[in-house]
């Protein structure tokens, strides 16, 4: 055992009775404030898997890196429209939808949406613009993914209350496991007072790499402190995840027999029973 302490909130409190959309999308925010735990790559993967499963699928780049956009070749050329300017009410989301390659249509970022927190600090509901938005094309989807940003500020606050539910990513490392409560008491925070549908739909265990003992006992404590609220399946380490966004694709269409395809085209199955 590694000594992780207990979750301060039970599961059970955050993940019971995950609400069921019936003709308008289910968004789900795809959340961890800690960065480069696999966040875009699980967003770009499952929206790839579901729409091979004949969802219509939105991926949301709420990210200021814009990772997800630039990827799947959907990065905004100069005076394009993003997320950005939808935020700030200067387009309508519709008019920012990008069609990609990969199927899933894109709201696409750029390195503009990093002024987002203070453009709309003022701003009268700034924490339900996102969700005014989605609302407006929900009805036109059956997925709608969000790629959070690396932090619990403005962006992300968006995203939860947008959201019926927070898929959340976790590498297999000690520190990533200790920020887990954070994320947990920002949900239940935004649960109680501006989104009481939201809950968290799974933890998918991502970066793991079997061979290393450290890796296998951080999987065995988050087993044991989430039990049934972690994902079955999880997404090994490989390079291979590099290697498919240089080639614009998901990791289905870059190497669709490789054991993370397996596992995000499990998850997405898993999503749609």
């Amino acid at each position: 055992m590694l000594g992780f302490s207990e979750p301060d909130l039970t599961t059970q409190q955050l993940i019971a009775n995950v609400p069921v959309h019936f003709y308008m999308a289910r968004i789900i925010a795809v959340a961890n404030q800690k960065g480069g735990v696999g966040k875009t790559t699980t967003t770009i993967s499952l929206g790839t898997a579901l729409r091979k499963e004949r969802k219509r699928v939105l991926l949301v780049d709420l990210d200021p890196q814009a990772a997800l956009s630039s990827t799947l070749a959907a990065a905004p050329d100069n005076g394009a429209k993003t997320v950005y300017q939808v935020l700030l009410g200067q387009v309508k989301i519709a008019e920012a939808i990008r069609v990609t390659q990969t199927g899933p249509h894109v709201l696409p970022a750029t390195i503009d949406l990093s002024a987002a927190d203070l453009d709309l600090a003022a701003e009268m509901g700034r924490e339900r613009i996102l969700s005014d938005a989605l609302n407006s094309v929900a009805d036109r989807y059956d997925f709608i993914l969000i790629d959070c940003p690396p932090s619990l500020g403005l962006l992300t606050l968006n995203a939860l209350v947008a959201a019926g539910e927070v898929l959340v990513p976790l590498q297999c490392e000690y520190l990533a496991m200790r920020g887990m409560n954070l994320l947990l008491r920002t949900v239940e925070k935004v649960r109680r007072t501006l989104n009481p549908d939201l809950a968290i739909v799974g933890i998918l265990v991502t970066m793991y790499n079997a061979r290393t003992v450290h890796a296998r006992e951080v999987l065995e404590e988050v087993r044991r402190a989430f039990g049934e609220q972690v994902f079955p399946m999880v997404v090994k380490s490989s390079v291979r995840f590099k290697e498919a966004p240089a080639a614009g694709l998901s990791i289905l269409d870059y190497d669709a027999a490789h054991d993370g395809a397996v596992a995000y085209r499990d998850l997405a199955r898993r999503l749609i029973k």
